[in-house]
Parts: C-alpha cells; sequence; structure tokens
C-alpha cells in the first residue's frame, strides 16, 4: 500500500495534474538523464517542478536505490503510485521508457557502424566526466538535507568511509558490504528515533 500522497495535508502544493502530466514529465527526464540521472531526477522533481522536498526525494531515492531493479524506474513506480494509484505508477514508468528506449536503438544502430572512430571514443569519455561532475554536485547540494538525520554525522562519516575502504581499496564485493553497513546505519537511526 502506498503513502498518501505529501500534498495531502497542503493542497496548494504543486503535483502532476494528469496521466498525461506524469508521462510527459518523465519522458522529459529521461531524455535528460543519459549517463546518470541523479542530478536530472534531483532538480526536475524538488527544485522545478517541487513534487517532492529535498528529504522526501532523498527517502524515496534511498528507497528506490535498495529494491530490485533500476533506481530511477523504482522512484518513477513510487511517484506515480502515489498520485495516481496503479495507473499512474503505469504511465511514469511508460514515459522513463518509450521514447529513451527508441532513442537508444538509434543511437546503438549508429554506434555499431562508427564506434571504431577515435572521435566517438573521447566524446563518450567526455560525457562520462560530465556525468560524474553532476553526480558530484547533486551530493553537495543534497547535503543540507541531512542536517536532519538522526544518525549522528560522525557516524555516518564513519560509515561512508568503511563502505569505501571496503568497496575501492579492498575490492570487497558491494553485496558483502551494504547488508552490513545499511542494518548499522539502519540500526543507528532506530535508536535515536526510539
Amino acid at each position: 500500500m502506498c503513502a498518501p500522497p505529501p500534498a495531502a495535508a497542503d493542497p496548494d502544493r504543486p503535483r502532476p495534474t494528469s496521466l498525461t502530466d506524469l508521462f510527459v514529465s518523465f519522458t522529459v527526464l529521461a531524455l535528460q538523464g543519459f549517463g546518470g540521472v541523479l542530478a536530472v531526477v534531483q532538480h526536475e522533481l524538488v527544485e522545478r517542478k517541487r513534487w517532492l522536498t529535498r528529504e522526501e526525494f532523498i527517502e524515496d531515492w534511498t528507497v528506490a536505490q535498495i529494491m530490485p531493479g533500476p533506481n530511477v524506474l523504482n522512484l518513477s513506480i513510487m511517484i506515480g503510485a502515489r498520485w495516481f494509484g496503479l495507473a499512474g505508477a503505469l504511465a511514469a514508468v511508460a514515459g522513463l521508457l518509450a521514447l529513451p528506449l527508441l532513442l537508444v536503438l538509434v543511437l546503438a544502430a549508429f554506434h555499431a557502424q562508427y564506434a571504431d572512430r577515435p572521435a566517438v571514443a573521447g566524446a563518450l569519455r567526455g560525457m562520462a566526466a560530465v556525468s560524474a561532475g553532476l553526480i558530484a554536485a547533486t551530493g553537495l547540494r543534497l547535503s543540507a538535507a541531512l542536517a536532519r538525520n538522526p544518525v549522528p554525522r560522525s557516524w555516518s562519516a564513519g560509515i561512508v568511509a568503511t563502505a569505501f575502504v571496503l568497496l575501492a581499496w579492498l575490492r570487497v564485493p558491494l553485496v558483502w558490504v551494504l547488508p552490513p553497513l545499511g542494518a548499522l546505519g539502519c540500526l543507528l537511526a532506530w535508536r535515536r528515533l526510539r
């Protein structure tokens, strides 16, 4: 069962106006998000459309990350279902996948033909660098919302540092890092919220 829409308490708060609005919004979002969508999703849903607050976005994005499947697809399902139930979830997913799928198929055909050219390889490396910068900037922008996080900052920093060491330096598989560190974070938050 989905949580009630956040706008239930505030009828003046922006929200998707229709299934078509949801479909078009997620299509536009998907077309902007090649190479990493976190920055685009946050900008569109929090800053531009104001369908979610920063705190709501962080909570929803966290849930979307731990669910199986692509993060943004999970988020689109949650947001669509929140506002319009099953029809909203389907409209958001269709918007997220339909036109971008066609575009990717066309790009794949061109890539197969021109992949051996140095200019194509250089352009792809440049796009990867831009994507990394967008993700880092979004993380910094959203960090202000973590001020109300129940886990003390020192513990949060310790969890992040431990994850970095285990994943980047020791090359421990994510499946062995995420459950214990995630459980530790949940336990710390639970104890503070009790």
